[in-house]
C-alpha cells in the first residue's frame, strides 16, 4: 500500500507541476498556474502522514516507509529547483522566453554551480535522515526500524558519493585546467621572448 502511495505522491508531484505550467504558459492564467504549483507540496504531506501513521498503528517498518522519508526530503531540497528547471523551458517554448542556460562546462562557474548542488543534495539528505530517525524513534524497536536506520548509512554513503563526483572532481578539474592555461602562457612568453 506505502509503495502504491509513494507512485501516487510521484505522479501527484508531476502532474501539478504540469498543470501548473500549462495553465500559467499555454492558457495565459498565471494565478491558477501558481495555484496548481502550491498544491505539489501538499504531497509530500500527505505521505508524511500516511507513513507516520502506518507505524504508529504498529507495522514493522519496511523499504517502503524508509523511501518514503527520501522522497520527502528529496522533493523538499529539489522541489523548487525542479520546478524551476521546468518553468524556464516552459517559458522558452510556450512564452517566448530565453533558451535555458546549460550546464557549465568547467571552471569556477563548474565548481560554483557542483558545490550549489552538493548543498542541496546535503539538505535532502539532513531532511531524510532526520524523517528516518523521527519514524524510527516513534518505532521504538530497534529491530522493526531495521529498514530505516540502514537508509541512513546508504543515504550517507550516496552524498560522500555525491561530493567526490561533483564539486571534488569540479575542483580538480578547474585547478588542472588554471595550471594548463598558465603554462600554455608560460611558453607564449618564452616563446615570444625569443
Amino acid at each position: 500500500m506505502l509503495v502504491g502511495a509513494i507512485l501516487a505522491c510521484e505522479v501527484a508531484f508531476w502532474v501539478l507541476l504540469g498543470a501548473g505550467l500549462t495553465a500559467r504558459y499555454v492558457w495565459r492564467r498565471p494565478r491558477l498556474g501558481w495555484a496548481l504549483l502550491l498544491g505539489s507540496p501538499a504531497a509530500d504531506v500527505a505521505l508524511l502522514a500516511l507513513t507516520a501513521v502506518d507505524l504508529h498503528r504498529g507495522s514493522a517498518a519496511t523499504q517502503a516507509h524508509a523511501l518514503a522519508a527520501v522522497y520527502i526530503g528529496f522533493t523538499i531540497a529539489f522541489g523548487h529547483s525542479l520546478v524551476a528547471w521546468a518553468d524556464r523551458r516552459f517559458a522558452h517554448r510556450f512564452a517566448g522566453g530565453p533558451p535555458p542556460a546549460a550546464r557549465p562546462a568547467g571552471g569556477q562557474l563548474r565548481v560554483r554551480h557542483e558545490w550549489r548542488e552538493f548543498g542541496k543534495a546535503t539538505l535532502a539528505w539532513a531532511i531524510s535522515v532526520a524523517i528516518l530517525l523521527g519514524l524510527a524513534a516513534m518505532v521504538g524497536d530497534v529491530q522493526r526500524a531495521q529498514a530505516l536506520l540502514t537508509y541512513v548509512g546508504v543515504l550517507s554513503v550516496v552524498l560522500v558519493i555525491w561530493f567526490l563526483t561533483g564539486p571534488a572532481a569540479a575542483v580538480v578539474g578547474a585547478s588542472r585546467q588554471l595550471t594548463e592555461t598558465r603554462h600554455d602562457r608560460q611558453r607564449a612568453e618564452h616563446h615570444s621572448g625569443q
